[in-house]
């Protein structure tokens, strides 16, 4: 194997006689340190915050989709997070599976409807929180349909942002719901009920 080895001079003549080395990149600035966490009045980034669906296929196969570009608002304060309140728009036409056909169907009455009902919301009624985590309770509403559901969340990190040079916090957070309750039985059971949720939240400090 020593042959096929190119000594390093070698590979220098080789790009023009230069090195080129990798810059330097400092460590992220978003830290799991709570402390970091000043509180006030938070926007969504939407660039940085996905919803993650998945689903059984005919037993098969364990499917999953994404939701990009949410908008909605957090108010926090840390001395004081049981009172903290989200609500959260989720636009419906930015569904993506990566199949065009399923993600034609999705936009349909069968599932969405989404020409009648072009968002989703969540507007949370309660939190309980228990170190870096937190149970959200609130309200969720599809296709016109609104059920309670629970958030299991978790705090991911917080810091000043670089560029923006303002306050960036992010969490993660899961949960399961059943399409079905929102008007949407289309193919169930052969096509799973239940869809797992998992929600990747950035928010930025107004």
């Amino acid at each position: 194997m020593r042959k096929y080895l190119i000594p390093a001079a070698a590979l220098v003549a080789l790009a023009g006689g230069s090195v080129v080395v990798a810059q330097q990149m400092p460590p992220a600035p978003g830290t799991k340190d709570v402390s970091k966490v000043t509180g006030g009045n938070y926007v969504i980034e939407p660039t940085h915050t996905q919803i993650v669906f998945a689903y059984d296929h005919m037993g098969f196969s364990n499917n999953l989709g994404i939701i990009a570009q949410p908008t909605g608002t957090l108010t926090l304060d840390p001395k004081n997070p049981a009172a903290a309140k989200v609500s959260v728009d989720i636009p419906v036409a930015n569904l993506k599976t990566g199949v065009t056909e399923l993600d034609a169907h999705l936009m349909k009455a069968d599932f969405f409807d989404a020409a009648k009902f072009p968002k989703a919301t969540f507007v949370s009624t309660g939190v309980k929180v228990d170190g870096d985590d937190a149970e959200i309770t609130g309200n969720l509403t599809i296709k016109g349909i609104t059920k309670p559901v629970t958030l299991d969340a978790d705090f991911y990190g917080a810091g000043i942002h670089p560029m923006s040079k303002k306050e960036n916090i992010g969490f993660t957070a899961t949960t399961a719901v059943k399409r079905s309750d929102f008007g949407m039985s289309y193919g169930v059971p052969m096509v799973g009920d239940t869809i797992e949720l998992k929600i990747v939240a950035a928010f930025e400090k107004q």
